[in-house]
């Protein structure tokens, strides 16, 4: 058997790769697009049977062209947070899936108690939010009448995308989920890695009704795939999924997605940092027994602010364009732009902070603003960064990229220049998918843990000037523009 499968179950498609090991790459792909619907302000909903069936369709297609013999495993990575709650007799979902884009329960959140706010951030290593899974299994328990039903029955389940995929899948053998899906509910103490029983009963949720929580590297279960029986081996949330996929596997070691916002993930191993910077703690993976940690940050716009100068004001024509113009200028011309169109994320987490571009003169040009707009998502990412070495104590020593934006090589660049160390761009840009296949390959006993960082293989590095004082000035002019967009 030379091949294992990585589904990703992401929140606009899934996709399903072939992985070959021999080779440490993907030998073939397929994607099916899933569809959001949005049935009131501020709600965001799917079908998990429409998520379930595209699945199908992408394993089957996977396993006709590797061969079910030839398939050691499958592999599983996916949108974390959104909640599915079924019907354990049937496997039908009794409502549409809450995805984690959903708002509908921020007022419930934001009327937590001082006690309960603080028994999350000590259990969970999360900040109180609709974000996270628990307030949106409440929801459903609250407002779906045959949530109540089943429940007297004993026959009502509720989990993440990874948790339904793997009921349907093993024909409801298997109701599990791994550590780092768990983690992302606000139901699950990250030291003792499991469900903590306070936070249960303060948001109503029965333990019963929810999954074993189980390492990332556990065997899951058998997927019917075809008539044929294949284990299931490696689950995790997708940002975990890209940190193992990217070989970040010492403390240190960090990766950043880019992508409509920005997401940086800094492993910090053994140690289950508590964060006093507004970032969150989450688990990373668990591996052989051994559990490592991570602080999680996110910019909320990242690629979005390089949409707007397209769609919005006109000054791109392309997402690549923005490159060649950015590096058409020797610098930003004292223009400095905060991408705060909903609000700053961490370390500031104000949802009132707006947009602001400044520094602006009669010599300003569009390459000026194309810049900073480029600058800023640089910035964001040293802005996590700073909170996650002050949070931990451990210097950050390269960063793994990925995402559409880590195509630009001036931003690239830039941001190696503003961080002050190496950004290394895979030749694989799927590392959430390779973080599945990896992690399937090492529960199967194709690749060992050490030989993950291996397969993990380089495109490009950039490496940082020696203009420490230039970049560190540059980025205090930009913390004083993100003083004014707070207050704007």
């Amino acid at each position: 058997m030379s091949y294992v499968i990585a589904l990703d179950a992401g929140t606009t498609s899934v996709r399903a790769f072939v992985f070959d090991d021999k080779k440490g790459k993907f030998v073939h792909s397929v994607q099916q697009e899933v569809t959001q619907s949005f049935p009131n302000p501020g709600w965001v909903e799917q079908d998990a049977n429409e998520i379930y069936y595209k699945a199908v369709y992408c394993l089957n297609d996977c396993v006709r062209f590797a061969g079910a013999e030839r398939v050691a495993g499958v592999g599983i990575t996916n949108q974390r947070e959104t909640v599915v709650v079924w019907n354990a007799r049937t496997g039908e979902p009794i409502c549409p899936a809450i995805v984690w884009q959903c708002r509908r329960t921020s007022a419930f959140c934001a009327s937590l108690d001082r006690e309960t706010k603080d028994l999350i951030r000590s259990r969970t290593g999360l900040i109180p939010d609709a974000y996270f899974s628990a307030s949106k299994i409440k929801w459903i328990l609250d407002h779906v009448p045959e949530a109540r039903t089943l429940l007297k029955e004993g026959n009502l389940r509720a989990g993440t995308v990874d948790s339904y995929l793997i009921y349907k899948l093993t024909e409801g053998k298997s109701f599990v989920t791994d550590y780092t899906n768990a983690s992302r509910t606000m139901l699950f103490d990250i030291r003792r890695l499991a469900w903590d029983d306070g936070l249960l009963n303060r948001f109503g949720v029965p333990r019963e009704i929810l999954p074993e929580a189980r390492p990332s590297d556990s065997l899951m279960g058998e997927a019917v795939i075809g008539g044929k029986r294949i284990p299931i081996a490696g689950v995790l949330g997708d940002q975990q999924a890209a940190l193992f996929g990217q070989g970040c596997l010492n403390a240190g070691d960090g990766k950043i997605t880019y992508g409509t916002g920005l997401f940086l993930l800094f492993n910090t191993g053994g140690n289950c940092v508590a964060s006093e910077k507004g970032v969150l703690t989450t688990v990373g993976y668990t591996v052989g027994g051994r559990t490592a940690y991570a602080l999680e940050g996110r910019a909320f716009n990242a690629g979005s602010a390089v949409q707007w100068l397209r769609d919005e004001v006109g000054l791109i024509s392309s997402s690549a364009e923005s490159e060649r113009i950015a590096g058409s200028v020797p610098d930003n011309g004292g223009v400095y732009f905060v991408p705060a169109f909903t609000g700053l994320g961490a370390p500031y987490w104000n949802p009132d902070a707006r947009g602001l571009l400044t520094g602006i003169t009669r010599g300003t040009t569009r390459a000026h603003i194309v810049r900073a707009v480029l600058e800023s998502i640089a910035y964001g990412a040293r802005d996590l960064s700073e909170s996650m070495e002050a949070d931990s104590g451990i210097c950050l020593r390269e960063i793994k990229c990925d995402g559409g934006a880590s195509a630009n090589d001036f931003l690239m660049q830039f941001q190696a220049d503003v961080l002050g160390v190496s950004i290394n761009r895979p030749a694989e840009r799927e590392s959430t998918a390779l973080g599945a296949a990896l992690m399937c390959a090492v529960s199967r006993g194709l690749v060992g843990i050490g030989e993950v960082p291996r397969l993990r293989r380089s495109e490009k590095i950039f490496t940082c000037t020696e203009e420490r004082k230039k970049f560190d000035e540059l980025y205090a002019a930009y913390r004083l523009a993100v003083k004014r967009a707070l207050t704007v």
